[in-house]
């Protein structure tokens, strides 16, 4: 069994929001609250402690009271990107990984997550899957991939199921929390998210 204090969170905010007009996702207001904010409540219970991937804003991501880290990769190169930057800032055997846009994500993420991966001898990585779709930005994962992401990202690498593809992977099924994985991308989907 994982244990809370052996994860470090990491948001991932490190995107363009190019679907949001350009806006930094993570800090667009939801119910009166930046987007951020409800992911770190869901997040924080969840890990010993928690780092926010961001290559813009900085400044006002610090505001939340967690260390924030750029990509070592340029270019808004992606969640890999994040996962890496995450992953070279934590001493702590495991890492998850939750997007900044998705506030409903589940309370029991890590720990349904670490029971998938199992003993120390496990997968190198779980990653949240309900029904038939993947989402592959909800992830636990093996520090120990560290230096296997380095190469593949120097090695020009951005797809995340294509790095996926060179490990072992399981999937873990959250059919009965469908709605907590909901992203929130554009300006409708914040409207259709907001309380009436």
């Amino acid at each position: 069994m994982i244990r809370r204090d052996e994860v470090t969170g990491i948001v991932l905010a490190g995107g363009q929001g190019r679907r949001m007009g350009g806006v930094d996702k993570g800090l667009v207001l939801l119910d009166g609250r930046p987007m951020v904010a409800h992911v770190l409540d869901r997040l924080r219970p969840q890990v010993a402690l928690v780092l926010i991937n961001a290559n813009q804003n900085a400044t006002r991501y610090a505001e939340f009271g967690h260390p924030v880290v750029p990509d070592a990769v340029g270019g808004f190169a992606g969640p890999l990107a994040g996962l890496h930057a995450g992953l070279s800032h934590t001493s702590q055997h495991y890492v998850v990984t939750v997007p900044c846009d998705s506030p409903f994500l589940p309370v029991d993420l890590v720990t349904r997550l670490g029971d998938g991966l199992g003993d120390r001898n496990g997968p190198a990585l779980a990653v949240a899957k309900t029904f038939d779709q993947a989402h592959p930005v909800f992830c636990l994962v093996r520090r120990s991939v560290l230096p296997h992401l380095a190469a593949f990202l120097d090695a020009g690498g951005r797809k995340i199921d294509a790095w996926y593809a060179t490990l072992d992977v399981v999937e873990v099924n959250f059919d009965d929390e469908a709605d907590a994985f909901r992203n929130i991308n554009t300006a409708d989907e914040l409207a259709a998210a907001t309380r009436p």
